[in-house]
């Protein structure tokens, strides 16, 4: 703009001067001196008109050189204030809203051209029990130290961003699921180093789900959504792994992201969409029911098939603790409805156990509302969640022996958790997981762990129950060992309004059938009550 007005204003003050030197000079050649001097005034008066024009054009041309100078620093405080709205001030990588303008951008960038690109979505290793153990200080210096690791591992077209707490995302152009891979098992290695770039730095690992566009085509919901499944698939199976979305195993909750997946989870713990069944624990000296198992299931239009997908949801978004509570609210109070002989067995998470939004106050009060006696209480801690807090689970259970509960270990054998739990806490039940039930009928090595179990559980002076018999075969080798109590699809199947009376274990021991048609035909039990759909956790 500053060098159009100032070409206008020099045309403004040669048109004069155009116009007098030939009037001068033609007039000068024409008459001779005679005109010379009204030719020399008619000169100064252009001279004079070109000063004053010089004049006005510096007054016109200050305000213009202000105005431009406002405009640019505007325009430079809008790209820094733009710039700092898409940078996470933590990391120094971009933002959630960056990385969804990006998405959108290569998506559109794929449908033009065809360029395919990856998304890698990151989620730190124990980021939780770093940032409750060390505080918000440790957990954010955590964060800075992983985001200066990426940094460097970038190629120039790629971009990193964090989209949440402990949550990180990579847009990869140019680049296939495979390459991606290539690319986060090498950040990986890198940030497992503990380098030492200061004393207070660790090592960090992390789990990642990747998806490309070769997979899902240019949709950008759909990238996220698989690369989102991938991940929380690969930290249900074991952590720091990297995991290309693959939609025969990957795509089982019905294509909900984890957003999704967590807003469903806190309708039913609002709504308690949830309803309890109940299994029978069995005697196996009588045949009579010891106590009941009180399980969830899934209303009708939660966004869940089975009790598997909600809790595995729950514990993916951080919300099992209200997921829990719900369910013992159902499972007591359909147990008051009922007045189930024996105990009524509660399934627990370590996760609630150990959150300081739970304590044995809160469960006491629950079952005081049911008007169910602690004394009949057995509180179950599944294994398959790893502990993360030993001494506060520890405290919780002591509270609620103390408040006159039994505490018992479940699905033991699973995995490893729960034999290191057996050697740290006391347990007054120990439950032997199916797994080893149905395979120490056929495999002598597994015969043997159960027999150590058992074993084990005696001399700790606890109540050994066998999970999951659902064959003759399974209870003779349960019964051979002299395990006392047991339960399973073959003694009976988690229903609404489970039976009372007692099994004849003699005719059950006896009965010759395929192992699958047993179960199937316990299946079918299950659903033709109307009340009791197949399938689910116990």
């Amino acid at each position: 703009m500053r060098l159009r007005l100032s070409l206008a204003l020099a045309a403004t003050f040669m048109i004069p001067l155009a116009i007098a030197i030939p009037v001068v000079y033609a007039t000068t050649i024409g008459r001779g001196d005679q005109i010379l001097i009204p030719g020399l005034l008619i000169a100064g008066a252009d001279v004079l008109l070109a000063i004053l024009t010089l004049r006005v054009a510096r007054r016109i041309l200050e305000p213009v050189e202000r105005l431009e100078r406002a405009r640019s620093e505007m325009a430079d405080a809008y790209a820094d204030a733009r710039a700092l709205a898409l940078r996470d001030g933590l990391t120094g990588l971009g933002n959630h809203r960056a990385f969804q303008e990006e998405l959108t951008r290569q998506c559109e960038i794929t449908k033009r051209h065809g360029a395919q690109f990856a998304l890698v979505l990151l989620d730190l290793d124990a980021f939780k029990s770093v940032n409750d153990s060390g505080g918000h200080s440790s957990g954010d210096a955590m964060l800075r130290s992983f985001g200066a690791t990426i940094q460097p591992a970038l190629r120039r077209t790629d971009v990193a961003y964090r989209v949440g707490g402990d949550e990180f995302a990579v847009i990869l152009p140019h680049c296939d699921a495979e390459g991606a891979a290539i690319f986060v098992r090498r950040l990986l290695a890198t940030s497992l180093e503990a380098r030492g770039r200061a004393p207070d730095e660790q090592a960090v690992s992390f789990s990642a789900g990747i998806s490309a566009t070769a997979i899902t085509g240019p949709d950008r919901d759909a990238l996220f959504r698989q690369a989102d499944a991938a991940l929380y698939w690969g930290k249900r199976h074991g952590r720091t792994c990297v995991t290309i979305f693959d939609p025969a195993r990957h795509d089982g909750d019905g294509g909900q992201s984890a957003p999704e997946r967590s807003a469903a989870v806190a309708r039913i713990a609002a709504t308690g969409g949830v309803r309890a069944v109940f299994q029978p624990i069995f005697d196996l000296v009588t045949g009579t029911p010891q106590g009941y198992e009180g399980l969830v299931r899934p209303l009708a239009g939660t966004g869940f098939a089975d009790p598997g997908a909600l809790f595995r949801a729950a514990e993916e978004t951080g919300r099992t603790v209200e997921l829990d509570l719900v369910c013992l609210d159902a499972v007591l109070g359909r147990a008051h409805q009922l007045d189930l002989p024996g105990s009524i067995t509660l399934n627990l998470s370590p996760r609630t156990l150990e959150s300081e939004d739970f304590s044995a106050t809160t469960l006491l009060r629950l079952l005081a509302r049911h008007e169910v006696a602690p004394e009949r209480t057995v509180v179950e801690i599944t294994e398959r969640e790893a502990v993360e807090d030993v001494e506060r689970l520890t405290q919780s259970i002591g509270a609620c022996r103390k408040a006159g509960m039994r505490i018992a270990a479940d699905d033991v054998g699973a995995g490893n958790a729960g034999l290191r739990l057996l050697a740290q806490l006391r347990f007054d039940i120990v439950k032997i997981d199916l797994s080893l039930v149905q395979e120490g009928a056929v495999r002598t090595s597994s015969l043997e762990v159960v027999r150590t179990l058992k074993e084990l559980a005696d001399r700790w002076g606890a109540h050994v129950i066998a999970e999951g018999v659902e064959t003759p075969e399974q209870l003779n080798f349960v019964r051979s060992l002299g395990i006392p109590a047991a339960q399973g699809y073959l003694l009976g199947v988690p229903l609404d309004d489970p039976a009372r009376g007692a099994i004849d274990l003699a005719r059950l021991a006896t009965v010759k059938t395929d192992p699958l048609v047993e179960r199937l035909r316990s299946v079918q039990g299950a659903l033709l009550d109307p009340a009791a759909e197949a399938g689910g956790v116990g």
